[in-house]
């Protein structure tokens, strides 16, 4: 059998949630011990290296506009797989009968105002296109399926939950030098709460300015490392940071390359995830293998993810953002026993029972009669 995989996303050089999700997937099916063929789709090629060629059929399809819907549709129709799989984004209008899909969130139906309307039109769109042109659909976590089975109309028993892993290199960074070398790298204090993720306002960053403003002046000596790349919407973080007086507390460092993140992670003393809507919550996973105590929201997918290894916060309550840090800061035994627990809960997320449930999926998929 010839498994074909939009694998466009994962070429991606600054890669987020989603990109990183089709990475690390694809590379676990690769690694599978299996008899089907692999075969890649990219609108660019890909780094050197990042799939070993040998395991699969690299096709590289450049294209200047609308790559999916033209250029990936016009293979599918040539020459289809036997099933096709799209981990990141939505299927061409051109694709076999025999399709799966990822679908990650819904949050642009919780939240609109953290989306351009454009975005609203072509997420909705997407993915209702993904929900009812599919023969099945993967979901990151039981919230998402909820929300496909009550806003799409989706069949419940053609959506597949299967969580995603956690990426094994992201561990514990003890050398000090290197400690040291990363935090001047990104211009970082000794003592620092981090957070990781896309600067925009899904992610709620001005919720936990508010709540880092009155930590401060308590904890005089805490800093706020906000790490992610510019989204949309991000410029009244700046003046809400400068508002509050802690534009030299509170540093952005932009985009970080994923080979930094360990030691980012580790050198931190907390890490803060208060966002609306996740679909799943990869950082909160990635801090935790880091051994940092976790807070993060208590809403869509994030209980699913933390189960009892972080301490759960509404998102719009600053003040209760504020007494969860100053408690996690203040009692070391918390801390010790966030950390224990956390490492204890990254151990139910692996990128091969992630590959292996979702080969599984595509395996049925193709043995479906029509």
């Amino acid at each position: 059998m010839i498994i074909g995989i939009d694998a466009s996303r994962a070429a991606y050089a600054q890669r987020t949630g989603t990109e990183n999700y089709s990475l690390f997937l694809i590379r676990a099916l690769l690694d599978l011990h299996t008899e089907h063929r692999f075969r890649l789709y990219f609108n660019l090629p890909p780094q050197d290296g990042l799939f070993p060629a040998e395991r699969a059929e690299l096709r590289v399809m450049p294209f200047p506009r609308l790559w999916t819907h033209l250029r990936l549709s016009l293979e599918m129709a040539r020459r289809a797989p036997h099933v096709l799989f799209v981990p990141a984004h939505v299927l061409p209008l051109l694709h076999p009968q025999r399709s799966v899909v990822t679908v990650h969130d819904l949050g642009y139906l919780y939240h609109p105002e953290a989306h351009t309307r454009w975005d609203r039109w072509y997420l909705q769109w997407s993915t209702s296109y993904n929900v009812h042109h599919a023969r099945r659909v993967i979901a990151d976590s039981q919230a998402t399926k909820r929300d496909l089975i009550k806003y799409c109309s989706a069949a419940p028993d053609e959506i597949h939950v299967i969580y995603p892993g956690h990426d094994r290199s992201l561990a514990p960074v003890r050398d000090l030098s290197r400690l040291a070398a990363v935090r001047e790298r990104y211009g970082l204090p000794s003592t620092y709460a981090i957070h990781v993720g896309t600067l925009q306002p899904r992610k709620n960053l001005s919720t936990l300015l508010d709540a880092f403003a009155t930590v401060a002046q308590k904890h005089r000596n805490l800093n706020l490392a906000l790490v992610g790349k510019k989204g949309w919407l991000y410029e009244p973080l700046y003046a809400q940071a400068q508002r509050l007086g802690l534009e030299q507390r509170v540093h952005f460092t932009g985009y970080v390359p994923r080979d930094d993140l360990p030691a980012l992670l580790s050198a931190a003393r907390l890490f803060l995830l208060p966002s609306l809507y996740e679909g799943f919550g990869l950082p909160v996973l990635e801090a935790m293998a880091c051994e940092l105590p976790v807070i993060c929201s208590n809403v869509s997918s994030l209980p699913e993810v933390a189960g009892d290894a972080a301490i759960l916060v509404d998102p719009r309550e600053p003040s209760a953002w504020a007494e969860a840090i100053e408690r996690v800061l203040d009692d070391e035994p918390l801390r010790a026993t966030l950390v224990d627990r956390g490492l204890c809960q990254v151990t139910r997320f692996s990128w091969e029972r992630c590959a292996q449930q979702t080969l599984t999926v595509l395996e049925t998929t193709t043995a479906d009669a029509w």
